[in-house]
């Protein structure tokens, strides 16, 4: 038995039939940069009285396991989280093959995922994991990561051996921070310093009373699509279209890698209008927190991946 090591630990997912049943086969070791998921059961302090100072035991409270997995943007095993988060996509062409993922789906997948420490070792199963969010920075340079919220219905003991077999590898090339595009209408959006885009389905838990105290699953509510970012001021372009309340079309935030590429889409966004705050003698740059919407029978926000994977 060993020390468990940050650098040697597994991360194993597969898509659920049925929710909160691990499959026996299917799962896909996919790369990661952190993990923050648990299961957790706080204390309840006793409130009995009539036993004197000391009082007597606590109890357990409901289980919960909430948490973030980081993970790398690279050109394949991110088609396996944009499936989580949006649902089954569509698939088209022969190699490359075109990705293309919509928010809004009615129903979401969970995941069963082993987080494991071969060093010790222990595994353990998160099931019931469905995607709350997803968030990604862009900025000049750096590792371009994600971090994926999940709510998960539970975790099963530690075990010394995996329950995953076999799994399917699916790792591929990172994209880099510096070919980050925003693009409105097909043109790039310069003076760009840095973004944020965060994505929501609004998971609402179903907290019904259980034996286990865990929740009963989660239900999808409104979709939620915001990009922040920080821009140099050099004109008045975007400020005019805050300030009219337009909404713009904002074609392509992504990344390239030769052949490969991963590009979200938000076809009506709506800029705040934003301050303009001198602290010296530098530059000026404006905040901009901005806010998608669909159009009537359309999506908030869409992804669409090219790569060599054929399916997910």
């Amino acid at each position: 038995m060993g020390f468990a090591m940050g650098i040697n630990a597994v991360l194993h997912a597969v898509a659920e039939a049925t929710y909160g049943v691990t499959p026996a086969s299917g799962f896909k070791k996919l790369p990661f940069v952190s993990s923050s998921m648990g299961e957790e059961r706080p204390l309840i302090e006793d409130d009995q009285l009539g036993f004197g100072r000391e009082g007597l035991d606590p109890a357990y409270d409901v289980a919960t396991n909430d948490g973030d997995i980081v993970v790398p943007v690279d050109i394949a095993a991110i088609g396996f989280w944009l499936k989580a988060f949006f649902g089954p996509g569509t698939v088209s062409g022969t190699g490359p093959y075109v990705h293309g993922f919509s928010s809004g789906a009615a129903a979401l997948p969970s995941l069963s995922i082993e987080v494991g420490n071969p060093d010790v070792p222990s595994f353990s199963v998160h099931y019931g994991a469905v995607v709350n969010q997803l968030r990604i920075g862009m900025g000049r340079s750096g590792m371009l990561n994600a971090t994926v919220s999940l709510i998960a219905q539970g975790e099963t003991a530690a075990v010394p051996a995996s329950v995953a077999g076999t799994p399917t590898v699916q790792q591929g090339a990172r994209f880099a921070h510096a070919t980050g595009l925003i693009e409105r209408d097909g043109t790039p959006l310069g003076n760009i310093v840095s973004a944020d885009l965060s994505l929501s389905n609004s998971l609402e838990k179903v907290e019904v009373i259980r034996q286990d105290g865990r929740i009963g699953g989660v239900v999808p509510g409104v979709v939620q699509a915001q990009l922040r970012f920080t821009a140099r001021f050099n004109s008045l372009d975007l400020l005019t279209v805050a300030t009219d309340g337009t909404p713009v079309n904002l074609t392509g935030i992504g990344w390239d890698r030769g052949p490969s590429g991963l590009k979200f889409a938000m076809p009506r966004v709506f800029l705040p209008r934003t301050k303009r705050t001198i602290n010296g003698p530098g530059g000026i740059t404006a905040d901009f927190n901005c806010q998608a919407a669909a159009a009537p029978g359309g999506h908030k926000v869409t992804a669409t991946l090219v790569n060599a994977v054929s399916s997910y």
